[in-house]
């Protein structure tokens, strides 16, 4: 099973996602695939904030900001990636300046290899184009990748999720 997992800001979308995985994962491995940079303080409060909430929930964590491709994964585990929108801007924006395009054939490469390596995925993004508000171009990019993204995952999983003020609405699929 792949699921994408979407919402705003502390909308509670790490924790519903994290329960999914943990519903879907029964007796095999769970592993946590954290993609934030530690970046400041905001980021190291993040990544706090993320470590204590699982802990205890028996999550194997790989922190990873790039080439995802390259985890290993074990036979029969499940995957909760945190964060779609970080490891998308980590990739867009990274040393060498890959294109827009490679980025994206890039990441559908890699999601579509974590989707065949684990046994179920859940994917956690995050809530795009709401606000209306116009932006730099480099922002601009990173919200297309993002939309396009989002648009692919939307096609093949088998639940989308979008999680507001900790209220899961189940936009495909069925409640696990």
């Amino acid at each position: 099973m792949t699921a994408l997992v979407f919402g705003g800001s502390g909308s509670g979308k790490s924790a519903y996602g994290e329960a999914l995985a943990q519903s879907l994962a029964g007796s095999g491995p769970l592993i946590y695939l954290a993609t934030m940079e530690p970046a400041g303080r905001e980021a190291d409060g993040r990544i706090a904030r993320h470590r204590a909430q699982r802990a205890g929930k028996g999550f194997l964590t790989v922190e990873r900001s790039r080439d995802l491709g390259a985890c290993l994964i074990p036979e029969g585990a499940t995957v909760l990636l945190e964060d779609l929108g970080n490891w998308a801007a980590n990739e867009l924006f990274s040393p060498g300046q890959p294109t827009w395009e490679q980025t994206y054939e890039h990441m559908r490469k890699v999601l579509k290899t974590l989707m065949r390596k684990a046994r179920n995925l859940v994917v956690i993004s995050v809530d795009i184009h709401r606000d209306g508000g116009t932006y730099p171009l480099e922002t601009e990019y990173y919200l297309s990748l993002l939309a396009a993204l989002h648009k692919d995952l939307g096609a093949w999983c088998g639940q989308v999720t979008e999680v507001v003020c900790g209220i899961p609405v189940i936009w495909k699929g069925e409640p696990i």
